[in-house]
């Protein structure tokens, strides 16, 4: 697994709420063209509980017909059936995934050993590497650090995306990692330059569907030694970074896309587009960066 930026891609919707297909092909291509160093498809931002197997295998195959071999594909299985993960692995990597991105089990509340052996039948099973994908605040599981530490000796796990944004946890998973084959990613983007300066391989990026090119330079400045490059886009970034956050992801990196004139479309129910006075924010902090 390479140091990197990796969008975590919104799903676009047509008015009636079929998937866009002709503006996820413009959105992938944009991805690629600035530079981003990998897609990473039909996690939250994605949309992914909201779609049909058949939408979700779509929106992987038409990934993989624009960038396959120019940019890392990495779709995430979102699901807490060891079956129907198992089954999800085995087409993303025949649609052509790089790696697979996987969702801590959720809802039923698995204790530690339940986690582990969950990922670990998953892992013995995959014909590609996969990652870990830890978000409490989503699934209502800590995937911990001493979890992340077990299952980073899995020859066939070779990662984190971990939604936890207290240094002090990712930090922990740092260093509790630092001798095995084992990337840590941060999954939020005010954690990025952070993460990375800790010892982290990147970020796993809401902001890339808005700034891709940003992302990449980011990331690819503190891995050069320019840290006062990155530092310097960390600040400037910041508003951007953090208002995607506003309500529920997705609902501020679509709004923020439709006002940049990109396809973006609605949200599936139960979701709803972002609140007026957010929007307003998102347009203002757009404006100063002369993004639109």
């Amino acid at each position: 697994m390479k140091n990197g930026a990796y969008t975590l891609l919104i799903t676009p919707f047509l008015e009636d709420l079929s998937l866009d297909e002709n503006g996820l092909r413009i959105l992938v291509k944009r991805q690629i063209e600035a530079g981003i160093h990998g897609i990473a498809p039909l996690g939250v931002t994605g949309e992914n509980t909201l779609m049909t197997d058949k939408e979700v295998y779509r929106v992987v195959e038409i990934i993989a017909e624009e960038a396959k071999g120019k940019v890392l594909i990495i779709p995430d299985t979102c699901t807490e059936n060891l079956t129907i993960a198992k089954e999800r692995v085995k087409v993303y990597k025949d649609l052509g995934a790089d790696y697979i991105s996987v969702f801590c089990p959720y809802f039923v509340l698995p204790k530690a050993d339940g986690i582990i052996k969950f990922y670990a039948d998953l892992a013995d099973h995959s014909e590609v590497p996969i990652l870990l994908h830890g978000a409490k605040g989503r699934t209502g599981v800590e995937l911990t650090p001493q979890i992340s530490a077990v299952l980073a000796k899995h020859p066939n796990i070779v990662g984190i995306k971990d939604g936890n944004k207290d240094l002090g946890h990712l930090s922990q998973v740092i260093h509790l990692t630092r001798n095995e084959d084992f990337k840590v990613f941060t999954g939020k983007d005010t954690t990025a330059y952070a993460t990375a300066l800790m010892g982290g391989a990147g970020t796993f990026t809401v902001a890339g569907n808005i700034v891709p090119e940003i992302m990449a330079k980011m990331i690819d400045f503190i891995f050069a030694g320019k840290l006062k490059e990155a530092e310097n886009i960390h600040h400037e970034y910041f508003e951007v970074f953090d208002s995607l956050r506003f309500e529920t992801n997705p609902m501020a990196a679509k709004a923020a896309l439709t006002l940049m004139g990109l396809p973006a479309g609605s949200l599936r129910p139960p979701l709803t587009p972002l609140s007026p006075k957010y929007v307003e924010e998102i347009k203002t902090i757009l404006l100063e960066r002369k993004l639109i």
